[in-house]
């Protein structure tokens, strides 16, 4: 478990392990205030690191994402690192933008409880032709997408538009970009919409079979 930062009880009814976005660690403030709210919420979070990311971090120098493959492979051995012997069954995986894109790749494959995607990467920013979305509609593992209404890798507007499956549900948080930050004349304020995001999640965790 060393690969791991650990928040929540060891009893915990359900694990979540968490993968980072592109550009950030996985002790981001982001990341911190999801791993910390949900594990306040009496659920298990564990959070890794890509090979990309730990070579940044020891070597002290910004590296681009490793290649598609290497992210699957390091997920796949994610979930078995903390499944353990209890299988993958007993966890549900996600993450930030990319990381939470990865999981989604790899979710049904690995047959986890669950899958979690805040601020899923539906397209780069400004190019909306560029769409991710070909494996999200035969996906089979129950999901929660958490986005930013004006997220700008899909907005409100054009998320619906797109064929997803049907275990697939989507929560819009109020005028939140890609980390869920309003604009001051919303009326809302990041924290809220932090905590808004950290309530579904763990409502969602709370639904899951087994």
């Amino acid at each position: 478990m060393d690969r791991f930062l650990v928040d929540g009880p060891v009893r915990a009814p359900r694990t979540l392990v968490l993968a980072h976005g592109a550009g950030a660690p996985m002790d981001s403030p982001f990341m911190n205030a999801v791993a910390g709210g949900t594990a306040k919420q009496g659920f298990r979070v564990l959070r890794f690191e890509f090979p990309y990311m730990r070579a940044r971090r020891d070597e002290g120098r910004r590296k681009p994402p490793d290649r598609e493959p290497v992210l699957r492979a390091s997920w796949l051995e994610a979930i078995a690192e903390a499944a353990g012997k209890k299988g993958a069954s007993s966890v549900a995986i996600g993450g930030k933008s990319m990381g939470g894109r990865i999981a989604s790749m790899v979710a049904d494959e690995a047959g986890v409880a669950g899958l979690v995607c805040l601020g899923y990467p539906f397209h780069p920013p400004a190019r909306p032709e560029k769409l991710r979305v070909a494996h999200l509609e035969r996906l089979k593992t129950l999901t929660l997408i958490v986005q930013g209404e004006r997220d700008a890798f899909g907005t409100r507007e054009e998320v619906p538009r797109y064929p997803l499956s049907k275990a697939i549900r989507i929560l819009f948080i109020p005028d939140g970009d890609h980390s869920f930050k309003p604009r001051v004349s919303s009326g809302r304020t990041e924290e809220q919409n932090l905590r808004e995001a950290i309530a579904e999640v763990a409502a969602f965790l709370g639904t899951l079979p087994g």
